[in-house]
């Protein structure tokens, strides 16, 4: 069969999907063209700063994107097959996670564009405040774990292709520093230059490609420069991005988030354009088996690692973290919440497939289906480009800066909402409270992303391997847990019969699935010896405790709202 049938097959049941059932959402959430948004009531452009709609769309889409799309996908492919991972992504990101980004973005700015937490404050009790404010910092420090790791582990060694060419991670890693500097430039130019948002695409996107071909002319070596081995520059280049992190968390919106995201929006259709062209023109087959195994080498099963594996791409608990604590104070307009909270979803969705298609090129047997995510992602979009007369290596560069481009929006928000969190338990406010609270989101992944990571038999494997499970299984009981928030608020509301329909049922797939899979892995960490000296057990013990203390309150609530008294 031809990629390129799942490509457009998978485009087509998404966007009927777009139009019918977020349709429907936009109508059963009663979303109001005349009512004013948070991002105007209460513009201070340093947080709440209403944008375009076109312009909001690429830096949502490139915040809630990041790597999730692409590493999930193609290590469930790997492992399970391909038909498992599409049907999941496509019944997922229309059904739950769509819904899940959605009445998330609604629910903030019909609450002042306050945070999911504090959604969970005025509609539930002060004790499932606090539990979900501890549920979501630990998710996010987790998030930043495997995706600094992850990047981390692209800025060292080098993969030498067919044809003898060599693509160095270090390139990467100048190609990636040049690129940070880029939305900079373009920031400052747009506010004090009056530089048009079209007239900086023209400009600083085509400086994008600049930065790609001269990482590989001039790459920077951490292990030249320090003299140390890769394991000990994976670890140096995961401190720096940190860093990057705690000065990218305080940091006006307009200097660095506004025109990264956007960059990086484009950057992701680029890729989606790119490799759909490529698709319809190179006319690849599929090769790897629709379905490989219901357990992968690792022991994982089917059921329930598939549905956390592939988070972001389906359905995240990430997301409403961004739709409700950055999106939500950008919004010109309530039914744009339409095309950027349901709209990026499904888009991710496209991202996810086009993901798959990179591993489904390959045959079983192919090396390159052993390699790491980011590689095998980074082949296929060389692979696609390749029928344009682009280089092997300049398309597997591009692959991999755009795979760090991806981490770098999440990375940034992630610490910027650890920071309010932050801020949020205890009061502080100002610079001191910008500066201090992103010290600690920053510093803190730092004491795991420093330890050298072991699999079942002791064998050193990447950080973010180790941590992935527990990310994902982590992230998805977050996604549970939000939508249980937002059934709470809109019984409240409503007192409709479709919210049982609309957001019970995800509710309850999903908070099946990540505490079914948190089990698992806590069942497995805790058969090994020295289990107790393993954080991911602790960390596992913790998020069950935390949600199923917050099921318990939400049913508390609605028991009380059923009998009509009253919530707190």
């Amino acid at each position: 069969m031809n990629l390129l049938f799942v490509i457009v097959g998978s485009a087509l049941v998404l966007g009927i999907a777009y139009w019918l059932y977020g349709g429907l959402l936009a109508r059963l959430f009663r979303l109001d063209p005349e009512a004013e948004t948070p991002a105007l009531a209460l513009r201070d452009d340093v947080d709440y700063a209403p944008i375009p709609t076109h312009f909001l769309i690429g830096q949502h889409f490139s915040a809630i994107a990041a790597a999730g799309p692409i590493v999930g996908p193609i290590v469930a492919a790997v492992a399970f097959g391909w038909g498992p991972a599409l049907i999941w992504i496509l019944l997922g990101a229309i059904f739950i996670g769509g819904v899940h980004d959605f009445s998330s973005l609604v629910a903030s700015i019909r609450h002042q564009a306050c945070s999911i937490t504090e959604v969970v404050r005025l509609n539930m009790t002060r004790r499932a405040h606090l539990l979900f404010l501890g549920f979501i910092w630990i998710t996010l420090v987790y998030i930043i774990v495997a995706f600094t790791d992850v990047t981390a582990q692209s800025f060292v060694g080098s993969v030498t292709l067919e044809d003898g060419s060599v693509v160095s991670g270090s390139g990467i890693a100048t190609s990636s520093l040049l690129y940070l500097a880029l939305p900079v430039f373009m920031g400052l130019l747009m506010r004090y230059a009056k530089l048009s948002i079209g007239w900086a695409t023209l400009i600083f996107l085509p400086l994008v490609g600049v930065a790609i071909w001269a990482g590989q002319k001039i790459p920077f070596s951490v292990e030249s420069v320090f003299g140390v081995d890769q394991a000990a520059a994976v670890k140096i280049w995961a401190a720096a991005l940190l860093a990057y992190c705690w000065l990218a968390g305080v940091l006006p919106m307009w200097m660095l988030l506004q025109p990264r995201g956007h960059l990086g929006g484009c950057f992701l259709y680029a890729a989606i354009i790119g490799g759909a062209a490529g698709l319809l023109i190179s006319g690849k087959t599929v090769q790897y088996p629709a379905f490989n195994a219901w357990t992968a080498p690792n022991g994982d099963t089917l059921f329930p690692f598939l549905f956390i594996t592939i988070a972001c791409g389906a359905c995240s608990g990430f997301h409403a973290i961004v739709s409700a604590g950055t999106s939500s104070k950008q919004l010109c307009s309530e039914p744009s919440a339409r095309v950027i909270g349901y709209g990026t979803m499904l888009l991710e969705a496209l991202i996810a497939v086009v993901s798959l298609a990179c591993v489904m090129m390959l045959t079983l047997d192919n090396p390159m289906a052993k390699k790491a995510p980011n590689f095998i992602y980074a082949n296929g979009i060389a692979e696609f480009l390749g029928v344009f007369g682009v280089g092997k290596a300049f398309g597997i560069a591009f692959g991999l800066l755009a795979f760090a481009t991806f981490v770098y929006d999440t990375l940034d928000i992630c610490t910027r909402l650890g920071r309010y969190i932050i801020q949020e338990l205890t009061g502080w406010k100002g610079r001191f409270g910008r500066w201090t609270g992103t010290a600690i989101m920053a510093a803190t992944p730092l004491l795991f992303v420093m330890r050298t990571a072991t699999d079942g038999k002791g064998n050193p494997i990447p950080v973010w391997k180790a941590f992935w499970s527990l990310f994902g299984a982590s992230n998805q009981l977050l996604a549970a847990l939000t939508l249980l928030a937002i059934t709470v608020w809109l019984v409240h509301r409503y007192h409709a019969r479709w919210i049982w329909l609309v957001m019970g049922v995800p509710t309850v797939f999903m908070y099946v699935m990540s505490v079914w899979a948190l089990i698992m892995i806590l069942g497995a960490k805790l058969a090994r010896a020295g289990w107790w000296s393993d954080p991911v057990v602790w960390v596992a013990l913790i998020l069950i405790l935390l949600a199923l203390l917050m099921l318990v309150e939400a049913m508390a609530v609605l028991c009380r709202m059923k009998r009509g008294s009253p919530v707190n």
